[in-house]
C-alpha cells in the first residue's frame, strides 16, 4: 500500500529528533536518537538510544547537550540504533522540527552504516507552524511550544525534544487535516519551496551499483585509499572505523567520488597510527581529492624562532620549522597571548613584532623597565639571549608552568627578605595572574623537543597497540607493538641512538602538530627515556602496560 495515498486522519506518525557531534558534512555523526509514536492525536511508544561515535566529542558539544564521551563509549553502535529506528518508521510518516536537517543527518547515518534508508514521507513542524501558527514570534522548538501552551522541561536531548515535537504536531494536526486529505497532499503542501536554480546541483549521488566494493574494508583503525581506473590515488582518508568512514564519502559526494573505481586500505592499531600514516601518504602522493582543510582543534603553540638578532615570543597555530623552540600545543589562544605578554614583561623581552624598529628614545615598555629596548641599537645581543633563555628554560627543561611559578615564588621571598615589599607585592600579583593563565591553558605546556618518550596507543576496542618512539619531539619510529621483546629492545635502542636535531624540518611540521595535538587530547601510556641504555626497561614497561590492560 502506498503510504502517501493514506488518509491523513488515520495515519501513524513518528516524531524524531537527533543530537549530533556538531561537525559539518561527512564528519557529522549522530550521538543520540529520540522517537515518539503518534496516532489518533496521542503519544504512544517511545525510542531513546545513545549512539557510539567515531570522532571524540568536543567540550562545547558536551556542555551544550549534556552528552559526554564516556556516555558514548559504551553506547550501541550506529547499526544497532538505526535498526531500531527503521523498525519504528516502517509504514509510518516521519515528523521532525526543521525536518530537512534531521532527514539529511539520518540518511547520511544510514548510508555510513551500510543500511538502506527507508524513505518515509516527511512532515516538518516548522512548516506547519509557518502556515497554521503565523502569530508565533519564534519558531525554535521551545519558543514555539511555549506559544502553543506546551510546557517544556528539557531541551537539547533527543527524546525530550521528540516529545515536544510530537505535542506541537498534535496541536497543529487538526488544522492540517482541514486543508488536505492524504499524506501525499500534506507532504506537497508543507514540502520545501522549490528554488529558482534547483537544477544546479553541487554533486550527484553515486548509485550503489557504480560505487567501489567496500565490503572488504575492516571495522578497525587505518587508512583507506580511493583510486581511479588507472590505479592513481584520488583520495586518502583515515578513521578508527575504515568501513563506515569510507561509506560516508558517498553521503555528500565530492568531485572525485564519481571517478573512484577501487578502494584499498592499510591497517593500523590505533587512531594516532592512522593519523600519522594518512599525513605521510598525502604528502607522498598529493591526491586530487585531498585539499587542506581548515583546522578546528583549537590548539596553538608558543614559539620562538632564532632567525633574527633579537628573537620574540609569538603564538601561532603551527610549530615553527628550523632552529626554534615550540611550546605546546595548548588550547586557549587568548590565555596563550597573555602568557607571552607576561613573559615579555618578566624578562624584558621585546613586545613589538619580528621587524625591529629603530628608536631614539625607549618605548613605553622600556620606560617602565619591562623591555631591554634593543630598538635603541646599543644592547648586547648576548644579554638579550640570556634573558630569552631564562624565559624558555622552564618549558625546555620540562617543568613548564609549575617551574615558572616556583621561580616567581622564590623571587618573591627574596624580595620580602630584603624588605623590598613593593617588589614582593608586584611579584605576588604576577604569580596569581600567571597561575590563573596556566590553569586556563589545557594541553602540553612544554617544549615539543623537551622530552624523549615511548608512547603506546591502543586500538579503540581490541587488545592491539601501536608504539611510537618520539625523540626530541619527532617520530623516530612507529608501528605495531612487536610480539618479540628483543625486537622492541632493538627498535628502542636504534631510535634513541639516532638522536635527530630538535630543529623541525619544514616537511615534518604537520606531523609534529598532529602527534602532539593527539597526545594533548588523549591520555595514553608514556615512558620517559634518556638514552639507549634504557631499552630493556622500555621493553619491560610495554609488556606490563599491555598485559595490565588486557587483564
Amino acid at each position: 500500500m502506498d503510504l502517501r495515498k493514506s488518509d491523513l486522519r488515520i495515519a501513524e506518525f513518528v516524531a524524531v529528533d537527533v543530537e549530533t557531534n556538531g561537525l559539518p558534512g561527512e564528519d557529522c555523526e549522530i550521538t543520540e536518537i529520540g522517537a515518539v509514536l503518534v496516532g489518533g492525536g496521542e503519544l504512544h511508544d517511545e525510542l531513546e538510544s545513545l549512539v557510539r561515535v567515531e570522532r571524540p566529542l568536543s567540550r562545547g558539544i558536551e556542555r551544550f547537550t549534556g552528552i559526554t564521551q564516556a556516555m558514548l563509549d559504551s553506547a550501541p553502535s550506529p547499526v544497532q540504533a538505526l535498526e531500531l529506528l527503521r523498525g519504528m518508521l516502517a509504514g509510518r510518516v516521519l515528523v521532525a522540527h526543521s525536518a530537512s536537517f534531521d532527514r539529511r543527518v539520518l540518511r547520511h547515518a544510514f548510508e555510513r552504516a551500510g543500511l538502506d534508508w527507508p524513505r518515509p514521507p516527511v512532515l516538518c513542524t516548522v512548516a506547519m507552524a509557518r502556515r497554521y501558527a503565523p502569530l508565533a514570534g519564534e519558531r525554535k522548538l521551545a519558543a514555539l511550544a511555549a506559544a502553543l501552551g506546551i510546557e517544556v522541561d528539557v531541551v537539547h536531548r533527543a527524546l525530550p525534544d521528540a516529545r515536544t515535537c510530537a505535542r506541537i504536531f498534535c496541536a497543529l494536526l487538526p488544522r492540517l487535516c482541514a486543508s488536505v486529505q492524504t499524506v501525499g497532499e500534506a507532504c506537497e503542501l508543507l514540502g520545501p519551496r522549490r528554488r529558482r536554480h534547483a537544477g544546479r546541483e553541487r554533486g550527484r549521488r553515486v548509485p550503489r551499483d557504480r560505487r567501489p566494493d567496500l565490503t572488504g574494508l575492516p571495522d578497525d583503525p587505518g587508512v583507506y585509499i580511493f583510486r581511479d581506473e588507472s590505479g592513481r590515488p584520488l583520495y586518502v582518508g583515515k578513521s578508527v572505523s575504515v568501513r563506515s568512514r569510507a561509506r560516508s564519502h558517498f553521503c555528500a559526494p565530492a568531485g572525485w567520488t564519481e571517478r573512484a573505481e577501487v578502494v584499498d586500505y592499510m591497517p593500523t592499531r590505533s587512531e594516532l597510527g592512522a593519523l600519522v600514516l594518512e599525513n605521510r601518504l598525502i604528502k607522498r602522493w598529493r591526491p586530487h581529492g585531498n585539499v587542506k582543510l581548515k583546522r578546528s582543534d583549537g590548539f596553538v603553540y608558543l614559539r620562538c624562532r632564532f632567525d633574527i638578532p633579537f628573537p620574540i615570543l609569538e603564538v601561532a597555530p603551527e610549530p615553527a620549522p628550523g632552529h626554534a623552540v615550540n611550546v605546546g600545543p595548548v588550547r586557549g589562544r587568548e590565555a596563550a597571548l597573555e602568557l607571552v605578554e607576561q613573559l615579555n614583561s618578566m624578562f624584558g623581552l621585546r613586545h613589538c613584532g619580528r621587524r625591529l624598529p629603530r628608536r631614539d628614545h625607549p618605548s613605553a615598555y622600556g620606560q617602565m623597565g619591562r623591555c631591554l629596548s634593543p630598538c635603541l641599537r646599543d644592547l648586547d645581543p648576548n644579554l638579550y639571549r640570556r634573558r630569552l633563555d631564562e624565559a624558555l628554560r622552564p618549558f625546555v627543561e620540562g617543568g613548564g608552568g609549575d617551574e615558572l611559578l616556583a621561580q616567581l615564588e622564590s623571587e618573591m621571598r627574596e624580595a620580602s627578605k630584603a624588605r623590598r615589599y613593593e617588589r614582593a607585592d608586584v611579584l605576588l600579583r604576577r604569580r596569581e595572574r600567571l597561575e590563573s593563565l596556566i590553569g586556563r591553558l589545557s594541553g602540553l605546556l612544554e617544549a615539543t623537543h623537551s622530552r624523549t618518550r615511548l608512547v603506546v596507543a591502543r586500538h579503540p576496542s581490541k587488545q592491539r597497540w601501536d608504539a611510537f618512539w618520539i625523540v626530541r619531539g619527532r617520530v623516530a619510529d612507529w608501528g605495531e607493538v612487536p610480539a618479540a621483546g628483543r625486537e622492541l629492545v632493538e627498535r628502542t635502542r636504534a631510535a634513541l641512538e639516532r638522536r635527530p636535531a630538535h630543529a623541525v624540518p619544514p616537511d615534518e611540521v604537520d606531523e609534529v602538530r598532529i602527534v602532539h595535538s593527539w597526545l594533548a587530547a588523549h591520555e595514553s601510556p608514556q615512558l620517559e627515556l634518556a638514552d639507549a641504555s634504557e631499552a630493556e626497561q622500555a621493553a619491560a614497561w610495554v609488556r606490563e602496560v599491555t598485559t595490565a590492560a588486557g587483564g
